[in-house]
C-alpha cells in the first residue's frame, strides 16, 4: 500500500530518496497519481484524497494546509508539499496492523467440549469398571475370576468413548461442508461454535450494505431544461476527470454523445467551469453557484432533502442560471434490506460501523433497517467500537470487506469478510463469504447454529447411552432376570452408538437456511 520511494524537497530541489531514507521533519511532494508514503501534514497546496482503504468512503477527501495525510492514501488530484510527522511502525498503516496481530493473539482457544468430558468421563469409567469387577469378584453369586473379568471388560467396551470423541468433529466436518456449498468458508471449528453465540452484528457502509461506488440516482432540471440537456452537458464537463463524483455520471450518461469543453477550469474545492455549445456553464456545489451570484433558492429545499437522505447534490448552472440538481450516492446492495430483515427475524442487533459523515451514514441506516449507528471512525475506533460493545455483554460478528475493516474483523468474536474484499481483510477473519451477498451472512449464522445444536445432541446422545449402558454392564439387571450383559452385545451397541452419532451429523448435508 506504500511506494518504494518518496520525494523530497530541499531548498526548492527535488529529489527521490528510497521510502526506508524519509525521517521526520522532511518535507516531501505529492502530485496526482501518487500514494502517501508516510504520514504528515500538507504544508503548501491541497489535493483530492482517495482515503477509502482507510475510512471506507469512496468519495474523495478534500485536502489543505494543515490537513492530515496517512500512508498508503492516494492524490487523485492536486499537488502538495508535506510534512512528514510520523514513519515505519507509526504511521497509521503499520498501527492497522499492529492492532491486527493484537486482537488476534489476545483471543483466548475456545476448548472442546468432548476433550473437557473425557478429562472426566475415562477415569470415571476406568474406577467403575475396577469396582464393579471387585464387588462380583467378593460378592457375586461364586466368587469367579471369570466374572470379574466379564464385568470389567463390557463396562469398558460399552463404555468406549468413541461416540464422544465423534460428536464434535462430525459435527464440524458435516457443517464446514455444508457451509461451502452455500459459498460459507470456515477458517476453523472455533468459528462455526463462536459464530453460533452470537447477538450483535456489526457491518461496514461502504461495499457491504452499499455498492461501494457512487451512482447518479436523480436528476431534476429546472427553468426549461430537459433532464437528458442536464445530464449530457453534466457528462460533457466531467471528461477527463477521474473524481468518483465524475465517474458515476458519465456511467449514467452511458453511450451518449457529449459535445468538447473549452476554457476548461477547476474550481478547488467547488467544482468545475467551462464553454460548451457557445454558453458558459457551472458544475459544482452550492458554494460554487453562491460565489458566482447564481441563484438557486428553487432547488435550495430538494438539495437539503437529498443531502439528508445520504446523497451529494450536484449543481449545473448554464449561462448564469441554475439548470438542474443531479443526486450522487453509494446505494445500498440490492439484497441488503432482504437479508437485514431475515437477521432481524432471527433476533439480532444490527448495527453499522463506519468511517463516514453521521448524517449520510443515519440515512443508510434508516433505508436498510439498522437498529443503531456508529459513525465517523477511523479503523483503530473501529476495533474499539466491538471492545466497547463486548465489555457491555454483546457476543459481535463484525461483518467487512476493507483493509480499514481488519483490526474490528480480529478483534469481533467473528470476524466475517465479503469474498470481494480485501486481502487484508480475507486473511484476518474467521468465516470468509464467497458471494457478495448479504444473505451468505444470515446463510452463515444459520449454518453454524445448526452446527452446534447437532454437536450437542450429539454429545448428549453419546452422554446418555453410556450412563444408561454402563449400569448395566456393570450387572443392575441380574437381581431382575439373573443375566449378565454380553461383552458382544456391548460391542455391537457401542457400534451402533458410533453409527447413531454419524447418521446425525450427516442429517446437517441436507440443512436448508431459514428461507429468504
Amino acid at each position: 500500500m506504500t511506494p518504494a520511494t518518496a520525494r523530497m524537497v530541499i531548498d526548492g530541489a527535488e529529489k527521490t530518496v528510497p521510502l526506508s531514507d524519509v525521517q521526520v521533519g522532511m518535507t516531501l511532494r505529492l502530485v496526482t497519481g501518487d500514494r502517501v508514503p508516510v504520514d504528515g501534514v500538507i504544508t503548501e497546496g491541497e489535493a483530492w484524497m482517495d482515503e477509502s482503504m482507510l475510512i471506507g468512503e469512496p468519495l474523495p477527501q478534500h485536502k489543505a494546509s494543515e490537513g492530515a495525510l496517512h500512508a498508503g492514501t492516494l492524490v487523485q488530484d492536486g499537488s502538495v508539499l508535506f510534512r512528514a510527522s510520523a514513519i515505519g511502525k507509526n504511521t497509521t498503516l503499520s498501527r492497522i496492523i499492529q492492532l491486527v496481530r493484537q486482537a488476534q493473539s489476545s483471543k483466548p482457544a475456545i476448548g472442546q467440549l468432548a476433550d473437557r468430558i473425557s478429562a472426566v468421563f475415562v477415569p470415571t469409567v476406568v474406577l467403575i469398571a475396577l469396582v464393579s469387577a471387585a464387588v462380583w469378584y467378593f460378592f457375586g453369586p461364586q466368587p469367579s475370576l471369570v466374572y470379574m473379568l466379564v464385568i470389567a471388560t463390557t463396562v469398558l467396551i460399552i463404555a468406549c468413548p468413541c461416540a464422544l470423541g465423534l460428536a464434535t468433529p462430525m459435527s464440524i466436518i458435516a457443517g464446514v461442508g455444508r457451509a461451502a456449498e452455500f459459498g460459507v468458508l470456515v477458517r476453523d471449528a472455533d468459528a462455526l461454535q463462536r459464530a453460533s453465540e452470537l447477538d450483535t452484528l456489526v457491518f461496514d457502509k461502504t461495499g457491504t450494505l452499499t455498492l461501494g461506488a457512487p451512482q447518479v440516482t436523480q436528476i431534476t432540471p429546472f427553468n426549461g431544461y430537459s433532464e437528458e440537456q442536464v445530464l449530457r452537458w453534466a457528462a460533457a464537463l466531467e471528461q477527463g476527470s477521474s473524481h468518483p463524483l465524475a465517474k458515476a455520471i458519465r456511467d449514467r450518461a452511458g453511450e451518449i454523445t457529449l459535445p468538447q469543453s473549452t476554457e476548461f477550469r477547476t474550481l478547488r474545492g467547488s467544482g468545475i467551469s467551462a464553454r460548451l455549445e457557445g454558453q458558459p456553464m457551472l458544475l459544482g456545489n452550492a458554494a460554487l453557484l453562491t460565489q458566482q451570484q447564481i441563484d438557486a433558492e428553487q432547488a435550495a429545499a430538494l438539495a437539503d432533502e437529498l443531502a439528508a437522505g445520504g446523497a451529494t447534490p450536484v449543481f449545473l448552472a448554464v449561462a448564469g442560471q441554475l439548470a438542474g440538481l443531479l443526486a450522487i450516492r453509494d446505494p445500498l446492495r440490492e439484497e441488503s434490506v432482504s437479508a437485514l430483515q431475515r437477521l432481524h427475524g432471527l433476533g439480532y442487533q444490527l448495527i453499522m460501523l463506519t468511517g463516514d459523515n453521521e448524517i449520510t451514514a443515519k440515512a443508510i441506516a434508516r433505508e436498510a433497517g439498522l437498529d443503531r449507528v456508529i459513525a465517523g471512525v477511523l479503523p483503530d475506533g473501529k476495533a474499539q467500537a466491538i471492545v466497547q460493545l463486548q465489555q457491555a455483554g454483546h457476543k459481535v460478528a463484525m461483518i467487512g470487506d476493507g483493509i480499514n475493516d481488519a483490526p474490528a474483523l480480529a478483534q469481533a468474536d467473528v470476524g466475517i469478510a465479503m469474498g470481494g474484499g480485501s486481502d487484508v481483510a480475507i486473511e484476518t477473519a474467521a468465516i470468509t463469504l464467497m458471494r457478495h451477498d448479504l444473505h451468505s451472512v444470515v446463510d452463515a449464522l444459520a449454518i453454524a447454529r445448526a452446527t452446534l445444536r447437532n454437536m450437542k445432541q450429539n454429545l448428549l446422545g453419546a452422554f446418555v447411552y453410556n450412563s444408561l449402558g454402563i449400569p448395566i454392564a456393570a450387572g443392575v439387571l441380574w437381581p431382575l432376570t439373573g443375566t449378565l450383559l454380553s461383552p458382544v452385545i456391548a460391542g455391537a451397541a457401542m457400534a451402533l452408538s458410533s453409527i447413531t452419532v454419524v447418521s446425525n451429523a450427516n442429517r446437517l448435508l441436507r440443512y436448508q437456511p431459514p428461507e429468504r
